[in-house]
């Protein structure tokens, strides 16, 4: 199967991240919020989804499901 050209670019920058903070999640994570606040316009921010009740949901769920097959 032939390499994706966009997973191997992909690849190809995380390791060179991965390289530029000495393979450290926690450097990592604090060059990506540095990187973040630079550009505080590209972030895209959702509001938050809140369920009503659990059971709502579950029923929710529930009446979704495929019904099943009768007689026939």
């Amino acid at each position: 199967m032939p390499e994706d050209p966009i997973l191997a670019e992909t690849r190809a920058l995380r390791e060179q991240l991965m390289n530029e903070v000495g393979n450290d999640l926690d450097a990592l994570f604090t060059y990506l919020k540095k990187r973040e606040a630079l550009h505080p316009e590209r972030l895209v921010s959702f509001p938050p989804r809140y369920v009503s009740s659990i059971s709502t949901a579950k029923e929710s769920a529930t009446a979704t499901s495929r019904p099943e097959k009768t007689g026939g």
